[in-house]
C-alpha cells in the first residue's frame, strides 16, 4: 500500500481525505502548511501528495515545485476550491499529475490515486531497468546471424519505425525489444510489455486501452490501458498473433490514427507510442488461417527481425556456456568453473 501526504488548511478536507484513503488501505499523513509539507518530503518516504493550491504560508504551486526538486518520482495531485484553467495549466507544467476541484468525490479521489500509483510503478520499473546490465551485453553471440540481429537493432533504435520480431520460444525476442528501447530516443519514457497470450480474450481490450467505470462487471473505477500508460514511450506486444480479432482491429486503428477510446467510453484518447511486436508462430500461416490480420501485419512489419535458435548458430554455444557459468558463479559466490570439452560435443 502507498504512503500518502495530504496538505490542506481546512480540517474537514483533511479528515475526509484521510478517511477515504485509509479505507483503501493506505498509510496517510496530514499537514496544514506548505513548509511542513516540504520538510515532510525531505525526511520521509512518500508516494503521492494531495496538495491544496491555497495555503496559509506558501502558495501551493511553489510547494509543488519544491517537492519536485526534492523527489522527482512523487506524484502530486493538486486540489482547489477556487480552481481556474490557468492554475490547472500551471500545475501540469510544474509537474502535477492531476487537478481536483473541491470537494472531490470519493470516486474521483480513488481513480486519480490509482492511476497515479500505476504510473509511479512504471517509472520505478524503468529506473530499475536502466540500472540493470545493458541488454546488449545479454545478447551473446558472434555468429553471422547474431551480428545481423545486432546490426538491425542499431538501425531500428535510430528510428521510430515499428518492429516485428519473430523467432522460437527462448530465442531472446524480449531482449531484442528491450535493446531497441534502451538505445532509442524514447529510453527515458516508459517501456510497457504486454503478453497477449496470457490475457483472456474478454479482458485484452481493457488491458490495452483501459476502461470507464461501469463498462463491465467488476469495472468499479476508470482504469488507464497500456497504450495510454506507454504514451511517449514504447509498447512491446509479445505473442501478438494470440490477440483477439476485435483487439487486433483496435490496435490497427491506433497504428493508423494514434487514437482510441477506452472500453465503455466516448472520449478519444490520442497517444504517441512506438510499437514493437513479437510472435513465435508462422505469421503467414496465421494470416492464411484467418487468425491474424494481414493489414495489421504489414503495418507492424516495417523493420523485421528474425532471432535464430541455437540450432542455427551452434558456434555461439561456447560463448553462452562461458557467460552463464560466470554469471551463476558470481551470483552464488563461487569460483568460476570450466566446462569439459567433451560436454560441448
Amino acid at each position: 500500500m502507498a504512503k500518502i501526504l495530504v496538505v490542506d488548511d481546512e480540517k474537514n478536507i483533511l479528515n475526509t481525505m484521510k478517511a477515504i484513503l485509509q479505507d483503501e488501505g493506505h498509510t496517510v499523513y496530514t499537514v496544514e502548511k506548505g513548509n511542513d509539507a516540504v520538510q515532510f518530503i525531505k525526511s520521509n518516504e512518500c508516494d503521492v501528495v494531495f496538495l491544496d493550491v491555497w495555503l496559509p504560508d506558501i502558495d501551493g504551486l511553489e510547494v509543488l515545485q519544491r517537492i519536485k526538486q526534492i523527489k522527482q518520482d512523487v506524484a502530486v495531485i493538486m486540489i482547489s476550491g477556487h480552481g481556474s484553467i490557468d492554475i490547472a495549466v500551471k500545475s501540469t507544467r510544474f509537474g502535477a499529475y492531476d487537478f481536483l476541484e473541491k470537494p472531490p468525490s470519493i470516486e474521483r479521489v480513488i481513480t486519480s490515486l490509482n492511476n497515479a500509483l500505476e504510473q509511479i510503478q512504471l517509472k520505478r520499473e524503468n529506473i530499475l531497468l536502466k540500472k540493470n546490465i545493458a541488454m546488449e551485453d545479454e545478447m551473446i553471440g558472434n555468429s553471422p546471424s547474431m551480428q545481423e540481429v545486432k546490426r538491425i537493432i542499431d538501425t531500428a533504435a535510430s528510428t521510430n519505425a515499428r518492429v516485428f520480431i519473430t523467432g522460437e520460444n527462448g530465442t531472446g525476442k524480449e531482449l531484442v525489444a528491450r535493446a531497441i528501447y534502451r538505445k532509442s530516443k524514447r529510453s527515458d519514457k516508459p517501456f510497457i510489455k504486454v503478453n497477449c497470450a496470457a490475457i483472456p480474450d474478454e479482458l485484452i481490450e481493457s488491458e490495452l486501452f483501459g476502461h470507464e467505470k461501469g463498462s463491465f462487471t467488476g469495472a468499479v473505477a476508470r482504469r488507464l490501458g497500456k497504450f495510454e500508460l506507454a504514451d511517449k514511450g514504447t509498447i512491446f506486444l509479445d505473442e501478438i498473433c494470440d490477440m483477439s480479432p476485435s483487439a487486433q482491429a483496435k490496435v490497427l486503428r491506433v497504428l493508423q490514427e494514434q487514437q482510441f477510446e477506452r472500453v465503455g467510453g466516448n472520449d478519444v484518447i490520442t497517444v504517441d507510442v512506438r510499437v514493437i511486436a513479437a510472435t513465435n508462430v508462422d505469421v503467414k500461416e496465421a494470416i492464411e488461417q484467418g487468425r491474424f490480420r494481414e493489414d495489421l501485419y504489414y503495418r507492424l512489419n516495417v523493420i523485421p527481425i528474425y532471432v535464430p535458435p541455437l540450432s542455427e548458430r551452434r558456434e555461439d554455444i561456447p560463448l553462452l556456456v562461458d557467460y552463464f557459468l560466470e554469471k551463476f558463479a558470481r551470483e552464488h559466490g563461487l569460483g568460476i568453473k570450466q566446462m569439459d570439452d567433451s560436454a560441448m560435443d
